[in-house]
């Protein structure tokens, strides 16, 4: 087994703090050192390691593709080391620091806001900083502590922590239905205006899901000239305005249903869902906030006793 020496903890907090401010200088005046002292350790680092850590010219650094390699790595490594001082010492008994989330906007603005005054109020001193887009972030290489994502991924730096299967349906208003009629069969959907939102990973429409009374899955595409890109919510607004049939979650659509602004359509292929999960790194050591997130929200989003 490879020794660790203790003076390099202390070399890598230096090179971290150097590639935090971009600066040899500045992480010197940070640390209360030389320039000339930076610079020796950051080359001993690197002389070590066998890799350039930093792209230097006369007026600036830069970490180079092995040293942001490294400085994610080390980073990581002392967060867990942070973390596990609070523990022993008893100052995590009240989870703090910042947590950086980043969630699609449909699902953060009906599902994730509306809970986070109830997580803040159980943890005061954990900061929230919400990232709320659509685009696919990778969750390593941007510093996000989670994500919220539909379906599980398929890198294995992550670890998926399942939320809720949502139960989807097919919806519009009383005033479409009574102009265009009510859809009894899939077949049907040709004859109707139906808005589909366009995947920004593929180009293509987001299939609606149903299931046909054998059980069997089944999935439709509409090929009309409703679509929307982007911002799935701008298939529920135009829906709500009597644009045409859209598909989405019942947790989205159950307060217009009760008031009596949407109408469900094609409950005989109900009974389809996607599965929405928190995503985040693959640590052998996650801090406290990120447990007491990871907790509060399958807490507040477990199934009622006894639902299957």
């Amino acid at each position: 087994m490879r020794k660790f020496d203790p003076i390099q903890l202390g070399s890598i907090e230096l090179f971290c703090t150097a590639a935090e401010l971009n600066s040899f200088s500045a992480a010197a005046e940070a640390l209360g050192l030389t320039p000339a002292a930076v610079s020796r350790s950051i080359k001993r680092l690197e002389q070590r390691l066998g890799v350039r850590l930093f792209a230097r010219t006369t007026r600036t650094v830069r970490l180079s593709s092995e040293g942001e390699l490294y400085r994610q790595a080390c980073q990581q490594a002392l967060e867990q080391i942070a973390d596990a001082e609070r523990t022993l010492s008893g100052q995590q008994q009240q989870p703090s620091g910042c947590l950086r989330i980043s969630a699609g906007t449909l699902y953060a603005n009906h599902r994730l806001l509306p809970l986070l005054p109830r997580f803040s109020a159980a943890y005061p001193q954990i900061a929230l900083e919400l990232s709320l887009s659509n685009r696919v972030v990778d969750i390593v290489d941007e510093g996000y502590d989670l994500a919220i994502r539909i379906g599980t991924p398929q890198d294995s730096r992550l670890v998926a922590h399942k939320l809720e299967d949502a139960s989807l349906g097919v919806f519009a208003t009383p005033g479409y239905l009574a102009q265009r009629g009510v859809p009894i069969t899939l077949a049907e959907l040709a004859q109707h205006d139906c808005l589909q939102f366009v995947l920004p990973s593929t180009g293509r429409a987001m299939p609606w899901l149903f299931r046909a009374a054998d059980g069997s899955a089944l999935e439709y595409s509409d090929h009309s000239r409703r679509r929307v890109l982007d911002d799935a919510a701008g298939c529920i607004s135009w829906g709500l305005a009597g644009g045409g049939l859209f598909q989405s979650y019942h947790f989205i659509a159950a307060p217009a249903l009760a008031r009596g602004e949407l109408v469900e359509v094609l409950p005989a292929y109900g009974g389809r869902s996607r599965q929405f999960s928190l995503i985040y790194p693959q640590h052998r050591h996650l801090s406290a906030r990120l447990r007491a997130f990871v907790a509060f929200m399958s807490a507040q989003l477990a199934p009622p006793a006894g639902a299957r």
